[in-house]
């Protein structure tokens, strides 16, 4: 059976259109609306239904059956498709609160507005609800319920925890909240047949993957041969201003480097750890000026100046203030403020009114909070409640602690809440005579107290060592600007070089590859540090992912700059504007606890070969757009547009093929944590627009459009919107569960 010309093009955009339009209908109405109006009508269901015959008439079409990839790729697409309508058809997903004592068989399940009660065929009952803690903080490391299942006269007792469920007579469950009242709300969910259905498509779909690799006459392989001749360059112009920062003649008062490291040494319990105080400087520092270094000052020198001397401190120019209405009220020219910009004549703050004016929605509050919180976060410090360094503990040997100003417990013994209320005086004290001396031993007596106190709470001395070392690595833009511009010396030089038919100069191509391997290294040291010092793998946030694919740019373009020359020069943009970006989001975060349900090895995973995928798809759309430059100023040169056609496709098979199992492990996670593999959020929806885009020219023998070079850079140019939109948009605009805030 032969389909129509361009039936399978709009079958594939109109699915596409038919996922983007979801998204924006749940950011205008929500989740339960999107699933009503979009996710479960028949034509959305129709849509999807069209598209398996679609893949059933052109596997067994021309014989492909005979083609174990294509025939389990087919049969993977098929199981995924039936398990998703029967979830819908079959499945339950609902909510119970069970009360300590209380034996519930009840659970509620909210759907299309409408409520419905479900009877379990057995009860459970709280025996007790605990939120378990990170040692020594009061950050919830998981939520336990511990539970007696009741069946039949017959009592069991049981454990539900994140990321630990409990599974009894196909019925799963899920810790989902808790209340103040000792109540503990769990998730329900049973869907007998599609779960087994759709992980079987999983399982499938991975086999197709493998087979697709490992057939030796398929076209991957093919590709490769044809690729492995030397590879044509050709380099794009960018233009790009440099980046220069004044920098004020007249420093302020501060500790000499020496004691202000000593200071950074102590710990401190901040963002619910237990850290060295090295690491509330940088966040300190950072958070005010936008860099972790002020006017060459180390962030340790920045946070003990305004400690020592806020005299000096409260006239520096160094608060980043954006949104030109905030600077205008605070009275300031250009983007920095002093402390005393934001004091009215009678002392109050000139930001409190209009924020508590300002309904929640307006975008102009954000930015008057975000001026407000460094105010408010310099006057944390000047009161004392910023510093809790004095730990000390209870009766029941339970670890809290205080700051100077806090009110203390009664049963601390007389010297030590002395000490405590002395210690910052003290310090003060010698600062003032200038006897930096002794106050290098209060600070580490300070530390000795805390050691003693603590000790069972403290981070390891491999995560101390760690930690102090990680904040001492940070860079600011300049590593991203240095990739850059290496990146943009190669691609010209490089045109300069093809117009002279000469491979790269030699030293330039060792500069840049040297540079490459420096990155790499330095990257994967930044992500082991932030690993040993966090005790969990950094992949949870915007910061962290945005470093592993940088780290990914990097070791791909080591593995292709053999047999692909443009790999070199094209590693090195790419690595800098994916650093340049993760600098513009946020500068380096602190380290900091994982919540509860992102503990788990598969959320690792899922990250890492996601980022990936994005990497190689970066990756083709520089192609795409070397090709368009070709095409512009040697229109004659059609060998090399189709030697960049099939690098690209190269590249397009372990990208799409990544991509697609990022989904599907994300899938299982979501599974485990919340009883749902698919809750149709934004995000999981563009990642699989994403996937559907970039699928499309892999289907070139059907699509017969794509095997023009031109048509092909140009669509895979255009594609990459489909990833900004995933990683950057639906972070930035639509919202959902995954978006990182």
């Amino acid at each position: 059976m032969k389909l129509p010309r361009h039936f399978i093009s709009i079958l594939m955009i109109l699915l596409i259109v038919a996922l983007a339009a979801g998204t924006v209908v749940e950011k205008l109405h929500g989740n339960d609306f999107a699933l009503t109006h979009v996710y479960s009508t028949w034509w959305f269901i129709a849509l999807w239904t069209c598209f398996g015959i679609v893949g059933a008439i052109l596997t067994f079409s021309n014989r492909n059956w005979k083609r174990p990839a294509a025939l389990t790729l087919f049969l993977s697409v098929a199981c995924i498709l039936i398990g998703a309508l029967l979830t819908m058809l079959t499945g339950q997903h609902g909510e119970m609160t069970l009360k300590p004592e209380v034996a519930t068989s009840q659970f509620t399940i909210e759907r299309h507005g409408n409520t419905k009660e479900c009877t379990l065929p057995f009860s459970l009952t709280l025996d007790r609800f605990e939120v378990e803690t990170y040692p020594g903080t009061h950050s919830p490391m998981d939520f336990v319920s511990y539970l007696n299942i009741t069946d039949e006269g017959n009592t069991t007792e049981a454990k539900i925890s994140m990321n630990n469920i409990l599974k009894y007579k196909g019925y799963r469950f899920y810790q989902s909240d808790y209340d103040d009242e000792g109540n503990s709300v769990l998730s329900v969910a049973h869907d007998p047949w599609g779960i087994g259905v759709t992980y079987a498509g999983y399982i499938l779909l991975l086999i197709a993957i493998i087979l697709a690799f490992a057939d030796k006459n398929g076209e991957f392989r093919s590709l490769l041969r044809k690729a492995s001749a030397k590879a044509a360059i050709l380099l794009i112009l960018f233009s790009f201003g440099p980046m220069f920062s004044a920098l004020a003649n007249n420093k302020p008062n501060t500790l000499p480097k020496e004691s202000a490291d000593k200071m950074g040494q102590m710990y401190v319990m901040y963002k619910g750890r237990v850290c060295p105080l090295q690491t509330l400087a940088k966040d300190f520092t950072t958070k005010l000026c936008g860099n972790a270094r002020y006017q060459g000052l180390t962030p340790e020198q920045v946070f003990s100046g305004w400690i020592f001397y806020f005299d000096d401190w409260k006239n520096e120019p160094m608060m980043k203030i954006k949104g030109g209405f905030v600077q205008e009220q605070l009275g300031i020219e250009g983007k920095y403020a002093r402390m005393t910009d934001f004091l009215t004549p009678t002392g109050e703050n000139k930001l409190t009114d209009t924020i508590k004016a300002l309904p929640m929605g307006d975008p102009k509050r954000k930015k008057y909070s975000a001026a407000d919180e460094k105010y408010q976060l310099i006057t944390m410090l000047n009161n004392g409640r910023l510093l809790k360094l004095f730990p000390h503990a209870d009766s029941t040997q339970n670890i809290s602690w205080y700051s100077q100003s806090d009110k203390l417990p009664l049963d601390i013994p007389e010297d030590e809440y002395l000490f405590i209320r002395k210690q910052l005086s003290l310090c003060q004290e010698y600062v003032v005579k200038k006897d930096f001396k002794a106050l290098d031993e209060v600070f580490e007596k300070t530390k000795v107290y805390q050691e003693k106190n603590a000790k069972s709470v403290l981070p390891s001395a491999t995560q101390y060592r760690a930690e102090r070392l990680y904040n001492r690595l940070s860079t600011g833009k300049w590593l991203a600007m240095v990739s850059i511009t290496l990146g943009l010396i190669c691609f010209a030089l490089s045109l300069i070089c093809m117009g002279k038919k000469k491979p790269l100069y030699k030293p330039v191509r060792i500069a840049g590859l040297a540079w490459v391997i420096g990155l790499c290294a330095f990257l994967a040291l930044l992500f082991v540090l932030r690993w040993i010092a966090g005790g969990h793998v950094p992949m949870a946030g915007s910061f962290d992912s945005m470093n592993l694919m940088a780290l990914a740019i990097c070791v791909i373009t080591l593995c292709t700059v053999r047999k692909y020359e443009m790999a070199l020069p094209a590693g090195l943009l790419t690595s800098g504007f994916v650093l340049l970006v993760q600098m513009m989001g946020g500068a380096n975060p602190p380290v900091t606890h994982l919540m509860p349900v992102l503990s788990s090895p598969l959320l690792s995973l899922h990250v890492t070969v996601i980022m990936i995928a994005y990497a190689l798809l970066f990756f083709v759309m520089l192609n795409g757009i070397s090709a368009v430059v070709v095409r512009l100023t040697q229109p004659n040169n059609l060998a090399y547009l189709e030697r960049l056609q099939d690098i690209s496709r190269i590249m397009l098979y372990p990208a799409v093929s990544l991509l697609a199992a990022g989904i599907f492990i994300g899938a299982v996670w979501a599974n485990i944590s919340w009883g749902n593999y698919w809750s149709w959020d934004p995000k999981e929806v563009w990642a699989l627009i994403t996937l559907l885009v970039y699928a499309m020219p892999m289907f070139h023998n059907v699509m017969t459009s794509f095997r023009k070079p031109m048509f092909f850079h140009i669509y895979s140019i255009i594609a990459f919107l489909s990833v900004i939109i995933t990683y950057f948009g639906v972070n930035l605009i639509l919202g959902g569960i995954h978006a990182y805030n």
